[in-house]
């Protein structure tokens, strides 16, 4: 669809998977770590069950891709014992030289109201509050959903987003990153050999 004269989003086709991933290696480089696994999870999600291919967006300009975000289907265990279906998304990118331009903003506003209308009830996931908070975005401990990587800790880092109102009152429980998302770095290391020639770099504010 179209969202202004300059720009549409579209579901992403497997026509674009290799530039997608692409642009997400170039958006992620040695961001959190030196070279980065995130356009290799992407890869490897396509197949995942939980991956959600109408939720896989690409936000284009004169047919250029300029971002991609990807969904995936969810859970929090709720300290009842019950398993509350909801989704969680990432990698989201933006090509480096078009980032702070609000593609991004921009495309995740319209992924997550695709998100409500197929039945999310809300949305979980890592990231900073300063960029998150402007979709919508709260701490999930404020919500009674603590991150079973920290129990015991506040992780300012890990926000929720109700998409339906009201979908997490009287819900305790703690959420833990699809296994998905945990790619062997060996076998990402063999995958990023189809790519240009990229550097690694150690460099400050990396996750390590």
């Amino acid at each position: 669809m179209s969202i202004n004269s300059e720009y549409t989003i579209r579901q992403e086709q497997p026509a674009d998977f290799s530039a997608v991933e692409n642009l997400t290696r170039e958006a992620f480089w040695n961001v959190y770590r030196p070279g980065c696994l995130e356009h290799y999870v992407l890869h490897c999600y396509r197949s995942n069950p939980g991956f959600i291919p109408e939720l896989s967006l690409v936000l284009e300009k004169d047919g250029e891709i300029l971002a991609h975000v990807m969904f995936a289907w969810s859970e929090i265990l709720v300290d009842t014992g019950e398993h509350l279906r909801m989704m969680t998304f990432g990698p989201i990118s933006v090509r480096p030289d078009m980032q702070r331009k609000g593609l991004g903003k921009m495309l995740l506003d319209y992924a997550l109201e695709r998100a409500r209308q197929m039945g999310a009830g809300c949305i979980a996931m890592c990231g900073n509050i300063q960029f998150y908070g402007k979709c919508g975005f709260v701490t999930a401990t404020s919500k009674g959903i603590r991150y079973a990587d920290d129990p015991d800790g506040d992780a300012p880092y890990f926000l929720i987003k109700e998409l339906t109102p009201g979908f997490l009152d009287g819900i305790r429980g703690s959420y833990r990153d699809p296994e998905a998302y945990f790619v062997n770095e060996a076998d990402a290391d063999e995958f990023d050999k189809q790519f240009p020639p990229k550097e690694k770099k150690v460099l400050p504010g990396q996750l390590g």
